[in-house]
């Protein structure tokens, strides 16, 4: 049976890859950078959103310092996508792909981490979507985008990542905890966010009324 720290650190290595390749390919498409740029938006995708957790949990220094295979992997799926983005004739598509899987790992792997620092369920649930949608959050102000977690235009993105999270948490407190579960939440959450992508699925928004114009004789000035 595989050990929950090993099946942590693979999952974690996979989230920190193609968040990497994720970033690289954002950097590659929508901003005009050298190959500097393109590996420093893959390292800050891939690992900026478990350091905003580490430093949340108060594990210090975060992992991505600790443990020299992180930035590894990160810097070489920067320079994976540097090298072939350019053949990548629809370059969208497969950043959409990428983004998925990243954020399904790390929604898990935020969750189960902040589970063993001695957090409670929602906390965990709350920094598994912290950790999913942290670094592509950074990774679009950087590129002067809007963050997809915070545009009412964008698909669903941080649903995806908190029900994976809550499945995470839910097999870790059932103790049926391992890589069937954690596979499954991964998918759950992949399955979702391409679902939105293809049906164009959003989450609700306020009701707003119309905007009045000037007040006038009649008019109370409010929108209606």
């Amino acid at each position: 049976m595989v050990h929950e720290s090993t099946l942590l650190l693979v999952l974690d290595l996979t989230g920190t890859f193609v968040f990497a390749l994720n970033g690289a390919l954002t950097a590659i498409e929508a901003a005009r950078v050298d190959v500097v740029g393109v590996i420093t938006l893959g390292v800050i995708t891939a690992v900026g959103g478990g350091i905003m957790r580490d430093l949340l949990i108060g594990a210090v220094p975060p992992a991505s310092f600790q443990d020299w295979r992180y930035l590894a992997v990160a810097m070489g799926g920067g320079l994976v996508a540097f090298g072939g983005g350019w053949r990548l004739g629809q370059l969208a598509g497969i950043i959409t792909i990428l983004d998925a899987a990243g954020l399904s790992l790390f929604a898990v792997t935020g969750a189960t981490k902040a589970l063993s620092f001695g957090l409670g369920a929602m906390p965990a649930v709350i920094l598994g979507g912290v950790t999913a949608v942290g670094g592509g959050t950074i990774r679009d102000v950087l590129v002067q985008r809007i963050p997809s977690v915070l545009h009412s235009e964008g698909t669903l993105y941080a649903i995806p990542a908190l029900a994976a999270a809550g499945i995470a948490v839910a097999a870790e407190r059932t103790h049926s905890y391992g890589p069937p579960a954690a596979a499954g939440a991964v998918a759950i959450c992949f399955g979702i966010r391409m679902l939105a992508v293809r049906y164009h699925l959003t989450a609700p928004v306020p009701r707003r009324g119309r905007s009045a114009g000037p007040a006038g004789p009649g008019s109370s000035g409010r929108p209606s």
